[in-house]
């Protein structure tokens, strides 16, 4: 293909003006086999046959338009009717020397008669590759950080041309070609050109621009044609709809504020209190930038630090809320377009709420026009099916020892961090990719090199994918929800300990441990609790072996178990009591805390995402009103005085932060603890799991302190409760107790949590 633009000679047979062009005699046919690939959407380099080439007399000009009557060269004031070869190919043979042709265009016409259903564009197959070799190596090595920039759609101007980049990995295809509402989904006048041993094709299509709908037409090893979502994609049709959308941002961000005061974090040693959110159903019906005029003032009303959105990447199933994404790089058009998103996110963070994300690495669904066998075979599954299929959610898992496969995700993982400004990501299953016979039975998985269980590619995949975040955006966190015993989930990738393993790099890990434990306790009427009260002390055992996030997350309202109050014995009342002393017990324990949205106010029912929070239970004119306001109010004092208590969080992740004052007193079912910052006073928990209430419980505490004051009690009226408690500070005294010299006689109200702190 010519590259070189002078000035187009004038050779007699053009030299006529516009309204009389003159006609290309016809070139000499394609070889049948060139022709008939091409035609058939098989040719790896449609550039060879297509656009401009020198010839014997001068150059040939061939272009692909089915269905016009009629295609004319322009360029300047020049024109040329090329020659029907049929089957929609137009061609002719010009008068010009090799390296004189100027960027021309082409009029194509569509219509009967001359003038008719006319359109006029640049020659797409005229422009030399728009994807540098930098670009086409480190795609090759795996290591394209910011792939999402290389492959994909992209609008953009060449040689003053306006159109649209389009590029795909597909390293197995015959063909690949560009189908879309631009072309009428007919893909035979786009066919792509193969960039060599990266695998990648490329396209520029002028004249194509945002907004456009576009699909890839890949020709399979077998000849057979697939018509395919493109995996890059970073916007996409709203669900059921599956086109794959040309976007370009123009969202001008205003959260500089807040990324600068992000820089200075640290995350281990501030608070982080987090309110998960399913954003199609925490009001439904809202947009993303609906919700940004409503989520920021509710969360922030509340006093949490952080929303956790379960996963925005785009997904065709809602039940799924999220969980079986086909659109990696793009956020579900349910809600809006991505700079939509941004919107909603900036709002958040203008509000000083910091934004995490679900994203879900470990397996995708088998949908035919998505990323199952893309290119014919399988490419970003496994190909052995035993380890492609996921045995628990009829999914497909990544193939994570092929590096460009570890790319798209690595790359992914930054994208969120970078371009919608993420705070941090969840990462979900990750339990699920570390195990070779995770739900898997004997003679179902097959060991790895060294005769072990582990997932050596998965753990490489994981380091590499934390060890490019922290890097890339250091102020950013992860947070892994892994359920076994793995070590080292919170460890750095450097550091190798238990089984020869370095840290898998994540910055938190979810404490499932805590959750199952203190859930299954929680349970329990009070008259059993003495015969499990080890499941409720039985975390602080291993409370520093991770960065730990306590969750309640949506897993634990759903699908029969019922909601969080739901969960708790007793009539309404003690259900009331149990929730709001959980939650307290919670917020003090070691550890980062997690909420799933509807338990800050007790929804009774469990969450559905078809229609999301019981938010009618805080309708004044609901009878019962004043019991879920009383919780949610809870809430907000637990956020208010857990952010105004460095005790609560500055030391979550070093023993040092943490004592026991009881622990073993089973048979009151009371646990008592002192939490300690690097500087200032303690804070005392003091949980009484009985519905009884207890007079001059005795408790010991650190000598120093005199006197203490109660700063917060769940069973105060304005929760709900009973109004039990210490109204007047309480004087240490000189009577030895829990290993202590000096003690409080305090009064503990029934299934209630009191926190109380030194005055002096």
């Amino acid at each position: 293909m010519l590259r070189h633009r002078p000035t187009w000679r004038k050779h007699v047979a053009l030299d006529k003006p516009p309204s009389e062009p003159g006609r290309a005699e016809a070139p000499a046919p394609l070889p049948a086999e060139e022709r008939a690939r091409l035609l058939a959407g098989t040719h790896h380099d449609p550039h060879a046959l297509l656009g401009v080439h020198p010839g014997p007399d001068g150059v040939v000009i061939r272009t692909l338009r089915p269905y016009a009557e009629a295609v004319t060269v322009v360029a300047g004031g020049w024109r040329a009717e090329l020659a029907d070869e049929g089957d929609g190919m137009f061609g002719g043979v010009l008068p010009a020397a090799p390296d004189s042709v100027p960027a021309y265009e082409l009029v194509i016409r569509y219509g009967a008669e001359p003038g008719e259903d006319e359109i006029t564009t640049a020659d797409p197959y005229r422009f030399p590759p728009t994807l540098g070799e930098l670009d086409l190596h480190l795609i090759g090595e795996g290591r394209h950080e910011e792939l999402w920039r290389a492959l994909g759609a992209h609008p953009m101007t060449v040689d003053s041309v306006a159109g649209t980049r389009f590029t795909v990995w597909a390293p197995n295809a015959r063909g690949v070609r560009i189908a879309g509402d631009f072309n009428h989904w007919d893909p035979t006048a786009a066919p792509m050109r193969s960039l060599g041993s990266s695998g990648v094709w490329e396209l520029f299509l002028p004249g194509v621009g945002a907004g456009a709908l576009y699909k890839f037409d890949i020709a399979r090893p077998d000849g057979s044609h697939t018509l395919r979502v493109d995996p890059m994609a970073r916007r996409t049709e709203c669900p059921p709809a599956t086109a794959s959308v040309v976007e370009s941002s123009r969202y001008v961000w205003h959260d500089q504020e807040w990324l600068t005061a992000r820089a200075d974090a640290a995350p281990h040693r501030e608070p982080l209190s987090v309110y998960e959110v399913h954003l199609p159903s925490w009001r439904p019906g809202l947009s993303y930038r609906e919700l940004a005029g409503q989520l920021p003032r509710y969360v922030r009303d509340l006093g949490f630090t952080h929303v956790e959105l379960m996963p925005v990447a785009e997904h065709p199933f809602g039940g799924s809320w999220g969980y079986q994404v086909t659109g990696f790089y793009a956020p579900t058009a349910r809600l809006g377009a991505p700079d939509d998103f941004r919107y909603l996110v900036d709002a958040l963070h203008r509000a000083g709420i910091g934004v995490l994300m679900d994203w879900v690495p470990a397996h995708f669904p088998k949908d035919e026009w998505a990323l199952a066998r893309f290119d014919g075979t399988p490419l970003y599954e496994h190909p052995d099916p035993a380890r492609a299929e996921h045995p628990d959610w009829g999914t497909l898992e990544f193939d994570l020892g092929r590096r460009e496969v570890r790319n798209f995700l690595v790359a992914n993982a930054v994208y969120w961090c970078e371009e919608f400004h993420i705070d941090g990501l969840r990462v979900d299953a990750v339990a699920s990719m570390l195990y070779l016979d995770y739900s898997r039975g004997e003679g179902q998985w097959t060991p790895n090199a060294y005769g072990g269980r582990e997932n050596l590619e998965a753990v490489a995949f994981l380091q590499e994918m934390n060890a490019t975040v922290y890097r890339r955006c250091p102020s950013a966190i992860t947070a892994a929800e892994e359920s076994t015993a793995w070590p080292g989930v919170t460890r750095a990738t450097h550091h190798v300990g238990e089984g020869g393993f370095g840290g898998l790099g994540f910055g938190f890990k979810w404490n499932m441990g805590w959750m199952h434990d203190s859930l299954e306790y929680m349970a329990k009427d009070p008259v059993h609790r003495k015969h499990h009260h080890g499941e409720l002390t039985f975390s602080l055992a291993y409370a520093y072996a991770e960065n730990y996030i306590l969750p309640i997350s949506h897993d634990e309202v759903v699908h029969g178990k019922r909601s969080l109050v739901a969960k708790m014995p007793g009539d309404w009342w003690q259900q009331r009591a149990n929730h709001r002393a959980y939650l307290a017990f919670m917020w003090a324990h070691p550890g980062k805390q997690l909420l799933f949205m509807g338990q800050e106010f007790a929804q009774g029912a469990e969450w559905s995402e078809e229609h999301g929070p019981d938010w009618w239970l805080l309708d004044p004119s609901y009878p019962a009103e004043p019991d879920h306001r009383g919780v949610r109010d809870l809430v907000r004092a637990l956020n208010t005085e857990y952010l105004a208590t460095a005790a609560l969080w500055e030391r979550d992740s070093e023993p040092a932060g943490f004592a026991w004052v009881l622990a073993d007193a089973a048979d009151t079912n009371v646990v008592a603890f002192l939490r300690f910052a690097a500087g200032g006073s303690p804070l005392l928990a003091v949980c009484n799991f009985s519905p009884v209430v207890r007079e001059g419980y005795r408790l010991g505490v650190p000598e120093g302190w005199d006197v203490w004051r109660e700063v917060l009690n769940t069973d105060a009226l304005r929760y709900g409760g009973s109004g039990v408690g210490n109204e007047k500070p309480v004087r240490a005294e000189p009577e030895p107790a829990s290993g202590h010299p000096v003690s409080l006689g305090l009064v503990l109200p029934p299934l209630a949590t009191l926190w109380l702190r030194p005055t002096t």
